[in-house]
């Protein structure tokens, strides 16, 4: 197997050597051995093709996944000894720093915290790899086949170019082919026109906060969401903005960029497809509003953003952008900052927790750090009724302690909200 490497994933790849990581963390409780494990792992790599692949350059300098058949590639394990729940999070930033040799594969490895009665897995990925749907896959093939190895997981049949994605009718629409080139001509030149900074911000020391609403608080949240007849992911964006703005006053840019599952917009991108790229739009507060009447508005401009989405053309759009790519990455790298932070929500995750082997006691929101900017970001997800919430930064985009500050206020207008028990909407 061989194909290109989209736009999208061009961006997160870079040049190869610096990491752009995700870190998604399970904690186990129950034993399972080394051989299981590796065992497990080959069995996911035979189901997909892209967890043997590595990144080869043609004559063009254009980067292409490839998958040797005659080359193996296994995926590492890391054995470290477990203490506390603090030896994930320190493991966690670690992975974040160390980059992959992506032109040697695999572009997916594990660590392996071990303790008597409980381990945590770290299982670290490459962003040019997958999104969180697809980690979200793995890690269900990669618990089914630990707890047995022998387990049906299915066959994954990889994307291998746009054909794969995009409609045939709409790739050979001459006026949408069209469209696609004059967005990607016009943008191009914007880019050119638009002054970078020579020297991109320095990240200095990384960061990880995480922490848990639990189940009974959730409940109430999601009653009261309900009520108000709006999302918990809208009421999410609306606290994150208000407490970037109570906290960081006139540094803050009322801006929340929000990544959007494609796969909600293509049905031909499955569950379980390894792909990488995604969607992504901005909401903002209105000064005049209150909070609840500002969760309402951005509900329903976010109803607005999603339904003018349109998927095919943005693809088309960007891969016609290639040419500047590397004028697109370095605008994100040196570039000012003009966003607060980017906000994901997996949401429920529906992966099981009991098996014949072990209990799965927890998966952690993953986190992910890059190169291209603002490190800032908040990754929630729910598992077993208990909302688990990862932030990441930097010091040099924002102070630790601002940070903290962000945790608490975002804590407390959710406190704040949840005893004001809107009327049903």
């Amino acid at each position: 197997m061989k194909r290109k490497l989209l736009f999208g994933e061009r961006m997160l790849h870079g040049d190869g050597n610096t990491p752009f990581n995700s870190v998604i963390p399970v904690k186990i409780r129950g034993d399972f051995s080394a051989a299981v494990l590796n065992h497990a792992l080959v069995r996911l790599q035979q189901k997909h093709p892209l967890l043997n692949a590595f990144i080869e350059s043609d004559e063009t300098n254009r980067p292409w996944f490839a998958v040797d058949k005659n080359r193996s590639v296994r995926i590492p394990v890391r054995v470290i000894p477990r203490y506390s729940d603090l030896d994930r999070e320190t493991e966690t930033v670690k992975e974040w720093l160390t980059p992959f040799d992506t032109a040697r594969g695999p572009m997916m490895r594990i660590v392996w915290l071990k303790g008597d009665q409980v381990s945590d897995l770290l299982m670290v990925i490459h962003h040019c790899l997958c999104d969180g749907g697809s980690a979200m896959s793995i890690l269900a093939a990669l618990l089914e086949l630990l707890d047995d190895g022998d387990a049906d997981i299915g066959q994954e049949s990889p994307i291998k170019g746009m054909t794969d994605i995009v409609p045939a009718d709409i790739l050979e629409d001459k006026g949408k082919v069209m469209k696609a080139r004059v967005i990607g001509y016009v943008a191009a030149l914007a880019l050119w026109a638009f002054p970078v900074n020579r020297k991109a911000v320095d990240r200095q020391k990384d960061f990880l906060m995480h922490w848990f609403i639990e189940p009974d608080q959730l409940a109430a949240l999601s009653g009261f969401c309900k009520n108000l007849g709006v999302t918990i992911n809208t009421f999410f964006c609306t606290a994150l903005l208000q407490a970037f703005k109570e906290v960081r006053k006139d540094k803050a840019h009322n801006k929340v960029s929000c990544p959007v599952d494609i796969r909600r917009f293509n049905p031909r991108i499955k569950r379980d497809h390894i792909f990488a790229f995604g969607l992504m739009f901005v909401v903002s507060t209105y000064p005049k509003l209150n909070f609840l009447d500002n969760v309402k508005a951005i509900h329903k401009d976010i109803r607005e953003k999603m339904s003018k989405l349109n998927p095919y053309l943005l693809m088309m759009v960007l891969e016609n952008a290639h040419p500047v790519l590397e004028k697109f990455t370095r605008f994100l790298k040196y570039g000012k900052s003009s966003n607060d932070c980017m906000f994901s929500n997996l949401g429920n995750l529906t992966i099981p927790y009991q098996y014949d082997t072990f209990e799965v006691e927890m998966i952690y929101s993953p986190s992910v750090i890059g190169p291209l900017g603002n490190t800032t970001s908040l990754v929630i997800s729910t598992y077993r009724g208990r909302m688990s919430l990862s932030l990441v930064g930097s010091e040099g985009y924002m102070p630790y302690a601002d940070a903290q500050a962000i945790q608490n206020k975002l804590m407390s207008i959710l406190e704040e909200q949840l005893i004001t028990r809107p009327e049903p909407a």
